[in-house]
């Protein structure tokens, strides 16, 4: 099986499609409150590994989820260019709605979930990583920041950010998301206090979205779920 730091480049090899493991029953299968509930990295990968096959279409398409499009939107008016980092890329939500003329390269915890992004043909590298960990990246790789549903509860928090920046060069757009209300529970505000203060980021631009689209079937008790969008730059 592969290890985290594993990269993908072109058809993945045999072991990826032999270690896949086989859906859970109907009754069993995760959602999103299974992700939410997730308390570790292996418990992550076990939810998506059996989400991963019906994601897109299952979650995304019918939910009506929108933050793959708008994490895109607002990367690209906020003058954003590559190659770009989309962290906790999944499926790659957000690399199907930037511009095509952009690099991308993908980093996400779980394989199943990448598998899926590989076989879309948009990335040029991705990478098996777990986030709140050293990631296997150069200092100043990266012209631009994108990440759309990670940090949220049961995944990434705030930590998260500081190794981010050490990847990106001074002066990298970023736009991510944040689910609320794990903004505030999560000291989010207070994160980007401390590195706007200190010079590493410019004050973030902060804006409030729907996560569903109010015509669509969102899961039960989501309806009314809310996110920010967060874009700045690196200094």
């Amino acid at each position: 099986m592969r290890s985290p730091g594993d990269v993908f480049r072109g058809t993945r090899p045999d072991s990826a499609r032999l270690t896949r493991t086989p859906a859970m029953n109907e009754k069993d299968k995760p959602g999103l409150d299974a992700s939410y509930g997730s308390g570790s990295a292996e418990e992550n990968r076990r939810v998506y590994r059996d989400w991963a096959a019906t994601y897109d279409e299952e979650f995304a398409g019918r939910s009506g989820y929108r933050f793959g499009g708008l994490i895109a939107e607002a990367f690209v008016d906020a003058g954003g260019n590559g190659p770009v980092l989309d962290a906790g890329c999944g499926t790659g939500l957000v690399a199907d709605r930037l511009p095509a003329a952009i690099v991308v390269d993908g980093v996400d915890l779980s394989p199943d979930m990448l598998a899926v992004a590989e076989d879309k043909g948009r990335y040029r590298t991705l990478v098996e990583a777990d986030l709140t960990k050293p990631l296997p990246f150069e200092d100043d790789a990266y012209n631009g920041l994108t990440c759309a549903g990670t940090f949220t509860q049961g995944h990434v928090g705030p930590e998260a950010l500081a190794e981010l920046l050490r990847v990106l060069r001074p002066g990298a757009i970023c736009a991510i998301s944040v689910r609320l209300p794990f903004y505030d529970t999560a000291g989010f505000a207070a994160a980007f206090e401390a590195l706007a203060a200190g010079k590493r980021i410019s004050r973030p631009s902060i804006r409030e979205e729907r996560v569903y689209s109010a015509d669509s079937t969102p899961p039960e008790g989501h309806e009314n779920d809310l996110a920010y969008i967060v874009t700045f730059r690196k200094t």
